[in-house]
């Protein structure tokens, strides 16, 4: 399904996102503003067109500590490996407006698209959803409080939590490290 949450009631909700989202994508691209998307930046790109579920076409990497040190600057690492926050306000990402893909910045994989990012006023880049497939959940009880954490997909790198206060249509945000991702515009 579009996100890995369990419960029959969250269940529903995908289902009912994920139908809420493709309506949402159909109106744009039959509206003003599809004459300037930009190919591969639509989340729909990367699910199957007969299935409607996400392609995973992705191998796993599976890097020891050391491996990954040597591959990631200290704060990175930090950041992707042992599960650190940056610094609220710190990314240049906050403010990235152009068209493109955030993409996991230990293995590459696209996690977002330019389209799915709002300005959510916290201090890190956010996203409304997230491209179906490349991130997984878990619950990270750090701050005594139940928060849901999610990672890459394809090498577990540490990206940020999803939280239930964003913006329509899915009414998530997903408040991601600026270090854990790299932006790529798209031509």
């Amino acid at each position: 399904m579009l996100f890995l949450i369990e419960g029959p009631t969250m269940k529903r909700r995908s289902v009912i996102i994920y139908l809420g989202l493709t309506l949402l994508m159909a109106h744009r691209s039959h509206g003003k503003d599809s004459e300037q998307d930009t190919p591969g930046t639509d989340w729909k790109s990367f699910l199957n067109p007969s299935s409607g579920e996400p392609i995973a076409v992705f191998p796993k990497i599976s890097l020891s500590s050391a491996e990954w040190k040597k591959k990631l600057p200290d704060q990175e690492y930090k950041i992707l490996f042992e599960e650190h926050t940056e610094p609220r306000f710190s990314s240049p990402l906050n403010n990235e407006k152009r068209r493109g893909l955030y993409h996991c910045r230990a293995c590459g994989l696209a996690l977002f698209t330019s389209q799915m990012k709002y300005d959510s006023k916290t201090g890190w880049p956010s996203f409304f959803t997230c491209i179906p497939g490349h991130l997984g959940t878990k619950k990270d009880f750090r701050l005594f409080i139940p928060r849901t954490e999610y990672h890459c997909n394809k090498c577990g790198g540490h990206q940020g939590h999803v939280f239930q206060d964003g913006p329509a249509p899915t009414y998530e945000r997903w408040c991601n490290n600026g270090l854990s991702l790299v932006f790529k515009e798209s031509a």
